[in-house]
């Protein structure tokens, strides 16, 4: 017991070790916490006040990134953060979706099921577009059942069986419903 107390002491202490680095280096960081409000804080009522909190708030603001693609954001932010990814813009009929969704504010499900939507049409338009360029889709990779059946076959097989019952279940069903007309 006294063992497994002194490794549970020892741990805590790196761990607080590890943190305390951590900080550290989250400091030389260029730009981190460039979007932090200093009006906004939202510890407010809860911090205990040191004189010297906003200290970290005063340093060169990063400039903004160029808009030179369309970028959504949200309706509550008054313009887009200053650095942002442009490596998907949004393009095709999900680009369509997503642009109809961020008309909406975030609270609401209009906004996360467009979102949502836009992903799943996103998906189809991959394969598509594979498809155009000639590049044949290949499940057994793309779901990961090559290294499921490697590493996890018995639950892989089960989950097959699974499947092939509830297929065959419909189709019985439909079969039977269609006899009966």
């Amino acid at each position: 017991m006294q063992n497994v107390l002194e490794d549970t002491i020892v741990e805590f202490q790196d761990r607080a070790i590890a943190d305390r680095n951590l900080d550290d280096r989250i400091k030389d960081i260029p730009g981190w916490g460039m979007d932090a409000d200093p009006d906004n804080d939202p510890t407010y009522p809860m911090k205990h006040w040191n004189g010297a909190d906003h200290e970290r708030l005063d340093y060169e603001k990063a400039p903004q990134q160029p808009l030179d693609i369309e970028v959504l954001h949200s309706i509550e932010r008054p313009s887009v953060t200053r650095v942002f990814g442009t490596s998907s813009p949004p393009s095709g009929l999900s680009g369509a979706v997503r642009r109809f969704a961020f008309k909406y504010s975030e609270a609401t499900a209009t906004h996360w099921m467009g979102l949502i939507l836009a992903d799943r049409i996103n998906v189809i338009e991959g394969k598509i577009d594979d498809l155009a360029h000639g590049i044949l889709p290949n499940p057994w990779i793309e779901r990961g059942w090559r290294a499921e059946w490697k590493h996890n076959r018995p639950a892989f097989v089960r989950q097959a069986a699974t499947t092939a019952l509830l297929i065959t279940a419909g189709i019985m069903l439909l079969k039977r419903k269609n006899k009966r007309k």
